[in-house]
């Protein structure tokens, strides 16, 4: 899969004559869902011998028109794009950049700079609900006016419902990272929720407890599970994957409040140098909530009790 960040380069990438099937939206957490509409774009394409597109976005378009109830994001950019070409579904990726002056953009001149000059689009794919352009003004009926002039098609497609009817949808996944519930995130994902960081310093009480941790900085704007302790793995830059016991909370019994989250993840088994590495911590299950304990001895023993269930919920 190409990856384009220029409106000149879109229109470069697809040789003149070519047209294209296009798909637009966020793609956030790239899930099952998403996945479903993406092979359609891949098959309506080979049908028709056209390239297949997808446009999304530098940042979620809510962190610039309502960035006070903007959602946290399921995939850093880089990590979205990564799972675009996994999916092995597209020739090429279009990251616009949505900055105020794109939000102010009408709809119709998306349509006619974007979908017609230079993706060449002839088949449009989006949700039935897609909205987009200045207010909201753009929508499924647009594109299909529009389309009817400028000579693409257009398919709105509906919300897809995994096993037991349950919708595949980013804000479901976040609701459900938001009870801790990681394995029924991951069922609408495809795969175990990750985060991404780097790893520092902390205060290395873990190493005094007899159980180092690697403290990773997770961005603010990405989206973490509920605070709890969970097994998981962690991958270093070596692309190693270990098992790891992951706490994610305030430590309570060390401290009666805290800034932020802190997400601290025991490695098993290891005992070398992370410090300034880029890591990857994935979720695959949890194992309890947070606790306060009455005493360091207490939280040992708990901590030794973890150790183990995570050998147990990983084997």
């Amino acid at each position: 899969m190409r990856i384009v960040d220029d409106i000149d380069a879109l229109s470069d990438a697809l040789a003149a004559g070519t047209g294209s099937v296009v798909t637009i939206g966020v793609y956030d957490g790239v899930h099952l869902g998403h996945h479903a509409v993406l092979r359609l774009v891949r098959e309506l394409a080979d049908a028709r011998d056209l390239a297949a597109v997808c446009i999304t976005f530098d940042r979620h378009p809510a962190e610039v028109v309502r960035p006070e109830s903007a959602p946290r994001l399921l995939t850093t950019p880089e990590q979205k794009l990564e799972l675009l070409d996994a999916t092995g579904y597209l020739d090429l990726a279009f990251v616009l950049e949505f900055d105020e002056a794109r939000s102010r953009e009408p709809a119709e001149e998306f349509v006619r700079g974007v979908l017609n000059h230079a993706a060449r689009a002839r088949l449009v794919v989006v949700g039935a609900d897609f909205h987009f352009g200045r207010g909201r003004g753009g929508d499924v009926a647009l594109l299909q006016r529009m389309g009817a002039e400028l000579g693409f098609e257009v398919i709105g497609v509906g919300l897809e419902a995994a096993p037991g009817g349950v919708i595949y949808s980013s804000t479901r996944i976040r609701e459900l990272l938001a009870d801790g519930a990681v394995e029924a995130a991951a069922e609408l994902l495809g795969r175990p929720h990750e985060v991404r960081g780097r790893v520092v310093q902390g205060d290395r009480r873990g190493r005094e407890l007899g159980y180092p941790t690697a403290n990773v900085a997770v961005p603010d704007r990405c989206c973490l599970p509920a605070d709890g302790i969970y097994a998981g793995t962690f991958h270093d830059a070596d692309g190693i994957e270990r098992l790891t016991a992951i706490s994610l909370g305030r430590r309570p019994t060390f401290y009666e409040s805290a800034a932020a989250t802190l997400l601290e993840a025991h490695v098993l088994d290891f005992d070398g140098d992370l410090y300034g590495q880029e890591a990857r911590v994935r979720f695959v299950h949890r194992l309890r909530g947070e606790v306060k304990f009455d005493s360091v001895d207490a939280l040992v023993a708990q901590i030794e009790r973890d150790v183990a269930d995570t050998r147990a919920a990983l084997a």
